[in-house]
């Protein structure tokens, strides 16, 4: 079986250098048969996902599975209309490839530019969630990069149709290469991936803190990604209780299954009471366990409605509908919580006060920091990355959402006429100008 994904990702690889020199228009109408596809094929993919959610509905009764991850499989309704509409966003992006992010002159004739280009073969390992095949697959190809793609176990059925789809839709591309899209499907496929360095150029996990740890540690590739998405909403002494509750609720409930929702709420000293007063009945009605400090359950009344919270709580990813709370005594004592146990992920700011989210925003070390706004909104597709390949909390190469940017590095390119550089070394060398030059690169 090795040796199979050894040959793959060799595929993987020759293909890759036919997408890094495709054009646009080539990559845009493979993204175009793509959504043509899906809608066509859409009822035999739901019934691939129908497989899925059965099997997965009885793992949930056997105890086997979250049941929130039952939202995250289903691709019914909405989700499959924003699953064509993403192909479309990625489609609609400004080509990532090609583009001059520097120019200088060295000398008169001498021009050195430095060039977008695809990073290579990918390999990205995610969790349950079938659409985010179609939103990586699609990412990859819009910047030139080879994917191969593990999901999954429960959601093998809707995986398989939906790379199979994907496959067919590009192969009909001329310039489309075959193999730049591999669906693994066993943990094995994985173990074996990882041992590909020479093939590989970069692999993506998103999953739990434990599965990401153990890709890194096993593996001489490079690895981007996340652990966990230990997320805080902090309530400023000045916050607009109609905005904070809001935007509390939004960060927690509107998906708890996923990286970006809220884990914990930080709440000032001053405003405590009266945001709690109106905040716990919000979340107490979107069905949220929640679980406070000693000050939270002195203020909610200590009647049971909120479960003292351990230490263990500040640093979970619950992906569930629990919340814990804690009152703090200012805004200094907040930022300092989150940078001991945030994941670096995302973390937001509800005030009124300017000069206290300015503090907040500079102070906060994480992918993405927000001011009056939930965290749900740090994603690719919202902020306007077309879709993402996950999201980064790496300090090199790529952090937050990781849209088509994330996927490529750049070359240097130095186009001159004769240049040597003797000419610049001995008694009379000349002299390098290194003037910032006004023009791109263009490879024709």
């Amino acid at each position: 079986m090795s040796e199979l994904i050894r040959q793959r990702a060799q595929g993987a690889r020759q293909a890759s250098q036919v997408l890094a020199i495709s054009t646009e228009a080539t990559r845009n109408a493979a993204l175009d048969a793509i959504a043509t596809a899906l809608e066509t094929r859409r009822d035999e993919i739901l019934a691939a996902n129908q497989k899925d959610i059965e099997a997965a509905e009885a793992m949930v009764e056997e105890g086997k599975l979250d049941a929130p991850l039952l939202k995250r499989l289903n691709l019914g309704g909405a989700k499959f209309a924003a699953t064509v509409e993403m192909v479309h966003s990625v489609r609609a992006q400004l080509d990532p490839l090609g583009q001059t992010q520097s120019a200088i002159e060295l000398d008169s004739g001498l021009d050195l530019y430095r060039v977008s280009v695809p990073i290579g073969v990918i390999g990205v390992i995610f969790e349950s969630r079938p659409d985010a095949l179609v939103q990586i697959a699609c990412i990859c190809l819009k910047s030139g990069n080879a994917v191969l793609l593990k999901g999954g176990r429960e959601a093998a059925a809707s995986n398989r149709i939906l790379a199979q789809i994907i496959d067919a839709a590009t192969a009909a591309i001329d310039g489309i290469p075959p193999g730049w899209l591999t669906l693994l499907e066993t943990r094995e496929d994985v173990g074996a991936i990882l041992d590909l360095d020479h093939d590989i150029d970069l692999i993506i996990p998103r999953g739990g803190n434990e599965f990401v740890q153990y890709i890194m540690s096993h593996t001489n590739i490079p690895v981007m990604g996340h652990a966990d998405g230990i997320c805080h909403v902090y309530i400023d002494a000045t916050a607009d209780l109609d905005k904070a509750v809001r935007i509390a609720v939004d960060s927690k409930t509107q998906y708890v299954s996923v990286c970006n929702a809220a884990e914990t709420l930080l709440v000032h000293q001053d405003i405590a009471a009266a945001f709690l007063d109106r905040a716990l009945p919000a979340l107490e009605k979107e069905k949220v366990e929640l679980r406070g400090d000693g000050r939270t359950r002195s203020l909610a009344g200590n009647n049971g409605r909120v479960i003292a919270a351990t230490q263990e709580d500040w640093s979970t990813e619950y992906l569930d509908y629990i919340l814990s709370i804690k009152v703090v005594d200012n805004l200094e004592e907040a930022i300092a919580h989150i940078n001991t146990y945030s994941s670096h992920h995302t973390d937001a700011i509800v005030s009124e006060d300017t000069n206290a989210a300015q503090q907040f925003l500079r102070s906060v070390d994480s992918a993405s920091v927000l001011h009056n706004a939930s965290t749900r909104f740090a994603d690719g597709f919202r902020y306007g990355l077309g879709a993402e390949v996950g999201i980064s909390t790496n300090r090199l190469h790529s952090r937050g959402p990781v849209g088509l940017e994330g996927l490529t590095i750049y070359k240097y390119i130095l186009q001159g006429d004769g240049h040597t550089v003797a000419d610049f070394e001995g008694d009379t060398p000349k002299t390098y100008t290194h003037r910032p030059l006004d023009k791109a690169w263009r490879s024709s």
